[in-house]
């Protein structure tokens, strides 16, 4: 592929070799899943055991936030300089001791701690594996293996309910699930470094091409002043944490809801968990094909995507009937509805942040996650406190569905339909001739791009 940057060029490697690596990505989010999930899932017996309160595990969910957003800036800019074959692994076995500690903690800060290390590594996921997509797919293959990529996280999402089914059995069993699903982090690193060589990925950059620290702080300064005068940037801001509100409250506080509020056993609440990520899985991928489709059949892009995005989160305001319904099955299609609509909005918002920019997607990326999980992280301890004091799960059920539907408003009103530019592809005037990554072939039509 002429004009791209050596570590931008897909990979020669075989056809069956890189749909392994994809294979592999399938798993890593699977794991990085799995480990965020464990706690939520064993939530009930580990504030039993640990005495904590709703708002001191609101505080565990905001100091993960936390460090979570800190991660996201600091590896997504890191895989963009370092050898993912190397950072890859090394953020996974964080990810992976992180989690595998978590099982020895016996009070708040200890598991504080071991939740902010968690995030912290879990950052380095996406930065990581979009990398790897970019090297080694072409740019028609990309969407593909992005989707198993994605579809790694419901993969764990429905293991880690039925993980915990099997060794919490009673008092002193929830460490359990921790050690087990924190072990599995190091049979992943082993087939990577296995498949993975050095040159595969493409190395740092030179030392020439690198700069002193002061020319990389002024390029970083540069980025965030041209991108704060970006409308789009803004409206992006709103949507990508309006939609995470909803997904991570539910990640969070269902397991909770069905226990606490519905005294559901614990094998209920780990298979109505299970329908639940399996409905939101089915979501993401059909949302995906529906716009697709719309627009394959003369509707304009743009509003393929709105209409996607609507349907979606009218189905996320189905929240207002899970806070009222009683338990049973009725309850059950009720939340499958709502976790559809959940993560149905996401596709959208991916191909939102990727007009932006044909370069630098990583740092654009991470910079929207920090917006995102800094916003979650205020958001747990706040509703924690609330369930602690009022004990009112059908209050906080109820709202939780509604930022979606906000966010479509947003984007109604100030996305606009001028033709997307990118952000950044004028940004380092000395680097012009390296942003060339969409190729001229997947450039969408101009009377499509009008159409937005």
């Amino acid at each position: 592929m002429p004009g791209l940057p050596t570590d931008l060029r897909p990979s020669h490697r075989s056809p069956a070799w890189k749909w392994w690596i994809c294979g592999l990505l399938l798993l890593a989010t699977a794991i990085n899943y799995m480990d965020r999930l464990t706690l939520n899932q064993a939530a009930s017996h580990i504030k039993a055991e640990l005495q904590l309160n709703n708002a001191e595990y609101g505080t565990v969910e905001s100091g993960f936030g936390i460090a979570f957003a800190i991660g996201a800036l600091i590896l997504g800019r890191l895989a963009d300089r370092l050898n993912v074959r190397w950072l890859f692994p090394a953020a996974l076995l964080g990810w992976s001791a992180a989690g595998f500690a978590t099982g020895f903690a016996r009070n708040l800060d200890q598991l504080i701690a071991c939740r902010v290390a968690l995030g912290l590594f879990e950052a380095g996921l996406w930065p990581c594996a979009l990398r790897t997509t970019q090297r080694i797919l072409r740019p028609d293959e990309r969407t593909l293996g992005n989707g198993l990529l994605q579809s790694g996280a419901a993969l764990g999402s429905i293991i880690t309910p039925q993980i915990i089914r099997i060794f919490v059995t009673g008092p002193g069993t929830w460490p359990y699930p921790f050690f087990v699903v924190g072990g599995a982090g190091t049979l992943w690193v082993l087939a990577w470094l296995a498949s993975v060589r050095s040159t595969d990925l493409g190395g740092p950059p030179k030392p020439d091409e690198k700069g002193s620290w002061k020319a990389l702080v002024e390029e970083e300064l540069a980025w965030l002043r041209q991108v704060v005068r970006q409308r789009r940037f803004w409206v992006l801001i709103f949507i990508v944490i309006a939609i995470n509100q909803t997904w991570h409250f539910f990640r969070v506080w269902l397991p909770l809801f069905l226990k606490e509020h519905h005294q559901y056993t614990d094998g209920n609440v780990q298979n109505v968990s299970t329908a639940y990520y399996v409905a939101a899985d089915v979501g993401a991928i059909t949302g995906g094909f529906t716009a697709l489709w719309l627009a394959r059949r003369g509707l304009s892009v743009h509003a393929s995507r709105v209409l996607v995005y609507s349907g979606c989160s009218l189905l996320a305001l189905l929240s207002f009937a899970v806070a009222y319904a009683d338990p049973g099955p009725v309850l059950l299609v009720l939340l499958m509805l709502l976790g559809f609509g959940a993560l149905g909005v996401f596709p959208v918002y991916y191909s939102l942040s990727q007009e932006l920019t044909v370069k630098d997607q990583g740092r654009l990326t991470g910079t929207l996650g920090f917006t995102t999980w800094m916003a979650s992280a205020v958001m747990h301890p706040v509703v924690g406190g609330w369930l602690d004091r009022r004990n009112d799960w059908s209050s906080a059920l109820a709202l939780a569905g509604l930022p979606p539907i906000l966010g479509l408003i947003v984007l109604l009103l100030f996305w606009g339909r001028a033709t997307p530019a990118s952000i950044l592809a004028d940004l380092d005037l000395r680097r012009r001739d390296e942003t060339l990554v969409p190729d001229e072939h997947v450039r969408e039509p101009a009377d499509k791009i009008q159409g937005r």
